[in-house]
């Protein structure tokens, strides 16, 4: 079985990139537009793995991970950002004191994100 994994991005642009990029190298991918509609297929479809953005409306991603955490502490999470308009990737230290199994700072590419999925699933 393929691993699947949740795509939580708030960017159309980012998100169909990822889920090509991912699709491409064999994984089942679901995607979100924000923390909200994150939850919603986290609870349900229960991925093996989330990579979500940290600057987003309605639900930031940093208390997405929070919530996320509480309900599964096993579940296997990598936090990425640019920082917003501000570009501060600060962000992402706080993304893994609460919580991220990973953080990778945007942009990157499909081989750092395929290096970071690596670590945090082996």
């Amino acid at each position: 079985m393929r691993e699947r994994i949740l795509l939580i991005d708030d960017d159309i642009a980012v998100l169909r990139t990822l889920e090509i990029v991912l699709s491409d190298r064999g994984y089942d991918i679901l995607t979100a537009k924000d923390g909200v509609e994150g939850l919603r297929v986290f609870r349900s479809a229960r991925p093996d793995l989330v990579i979500t953005d940290l600057i987003m409306p309605e639900k930031e991603g940093i208390e997405t991970i929070v919530e996320m955490r509480r309900e599964r502490p096993e579940a296997k999470i990598i936090a990425i950002s640019g920082g917003g308009r501000t570009h501060n990737i600060g962000f992402l230290d706080i993304a893994a004191t609460l919580g991220a199994s990973a953080v990778l700072a945007k942009p990157f590419t499909p081989d750092q994100l395929a290096q970071k999925i690596d670590e945090v699933t082996r």
